[in-house]
């Protein structure tokens, strides 16, 4: 079976988790969108991995990963995470493979992203300043992009390099004179590229026709979707989005095969949530209840570490990233986090100009006006973290996630009850 993982919310719902776990039954867990902005943590027993690039289930040794063509990769972080799991005798040298069309992240990205989101002042985006942004735009510009196949021909590269890192030096002292300090060094970068090749060469590969070798041979293969629906840059709260199709809808184009080779759409929620840096937030809880949130669910950025934006469950957003993707089933996940709470809200509906409305509008002066039509139902105090069958879990904790699978119109059939792997209730 081929199964797909994506985020129903503004990410940080626990895809790494879920991916993890399905990874056992798969042959090949492929990653197809985002970049380093993006933030997965798998546990396993005392060690926990904080993955930006590689899929998931690469700390399954029996698992083949793929960077896809939709990723964008930076090099720096890509090699510090393949030599953390060598580090913990987990070794990706003949079952990682990177597609030779993903496209690079360096240091003039990085350096865009920077001069441009303090360009903006208090109108500022929240980027992550990792580069994806001017990576994506570079990729659709064409003339001054880099992609990982080009590490091949370091001859060719240096040449190409000599006119893309003059014409961003351009670029940044004419747009930002105050901002941009010293030019970049083209000697510096190309130093550099020469190291990112001689580590990362041997895993380039065309991943599209290794892709589709695997399902002519019937194996298992897990696509991973990075950041959340909400955040895709064409169904998302645009501008406040992330630079590239993070929904389901990203899977075909970010690997090169068809949607229809899934058999099945997992989506992934929180029991409650979150979002980081700016944008509306209708069930935003900038408040004691919003901190309890963040407190206990360590809510946190994997990437960057600031603190998570917390509010209440959001059913018409999640239930709008569920239509879209056509999601099969939901994996609820920090379940245990909302333990303690006398009441838990959940948002039904929107009020926007006196009227409710239940399909999530993305646009966002529409979405600034929405108030949320919350219902309640009652908490739990006990301690659900050892919990493994769902009828063990205290009735309104099961009252509650009926309620969620109402609103969602999808069976929920994966709980998360804790950070670890066996914290895990299938039903």
């Amino acid at each position: 079976m081929n199964c797909c993982v994506v985020g129903l919310q503004w990410g940080d719902e626990g895809k790494g988790k879920v991916v993890d776990i399905l990874a056992e039954h798969s042959d090949i867990v492929v990653r197809y969108n985002g970049g380093a902005n993006a933030g997965h943590t798998v546990v396993v027993g005392n060690n926990r991995f904080a993955l930006h690039l590689l899929p998931s289930g690469s700390v399954r040794p029996n698992v083949n990963c793929v960077i896809a063509n939709g990723v964008v990769v930076d090099p720096e972080v890509l090699i510090e995470e393949i030599e953390t799991l060598a580090g913990k005798n987990i070794t990706l040298n003949g079952r990682l493979f990177i597609s030779e069309n993903a496209h690079v992240v360096l240091a003039y990205h990085k350096k865009d992203d920077q001069l441009r989101e303090e360009s903006l002042g208090k109108n500022k985006l929240g980027t992550t300043i990792r580069g994806i942004g001017p990576c994506y735009a570079d990729k659709v510009g064409r003339s001054y992009a880099v992609r990982m196949g080009d590490f091949r021909h370091l001859d060719q590269l240096k040449t190409r390099l000599q006119a893309i890192v003059e014409y961003k030096n351009k670029v940044f002292a004419a747009l930002y004179p105050d901002l941009s300090g010293q030019p970049l060094s083209i000697k510096d970068i190309f130093e550099k590229c020469k190291l990112y090749a001689g580590k990362l060469t041997p895993f380039i590969a065309d991943t599209t026709e290794f892709l589709h070798k695997a399902i002519a041979q019937s194996q298992s293969i897990l696509f991973e979707g990075a950041q959340g629906s909400l955040l895709d840059l064409d169904h998302g709260t645009f501008p406040y989005v992330t630079s590239s199709n993070s929904s389901a809808l990203g899977m075909p184009a970010g690997s090169g095969v068809p949607a229809r080779v899934v058999d099945r759409y997992v989506g992934v929620v929180k029991a409650y949530t979150t979002r980081v840096g700016a944008g509306p937030f209708p069930t935003e809880q900038d408040n004691e209840i919003g901190q309890y949130i963040r407190d206990r669910g360590h809510e946190y950025g994997t990437t960057t570490g600031r603190p998570r934006r917390c509010g209440w469950f959001d059913a018409v957003a999640a239930s709008y990233s569920a239509k879209i993707g056509g999601i099969d089933s939901v994996a609820l996940m920090h379940l245990d986090t909302l333990a303690g709470l006398k009441e838990i809200k959940i948002c039904r509906a929107y009020k926007i100009n006196g009227q409710e409305k239940t399909f999530f509008p993305a646009d966002i002066d529409r979405l600034c006006q929405a108030e949320p039509v919350y219902e309640s139902v009652p908490g739990w105090d006990e301690d659900i973290t050892n919990v493994k069958d769902f009828h063990d879990l205290p009735t309104n904790a099961q009252d509650f996630i009926a309620r969620i699978e109402e609103h969602l119109a999808v069976a929920i059939t994966i709980i998360g009850v804790g950070p670890a792997r066996q914290q895990t209730i299938f039903r």
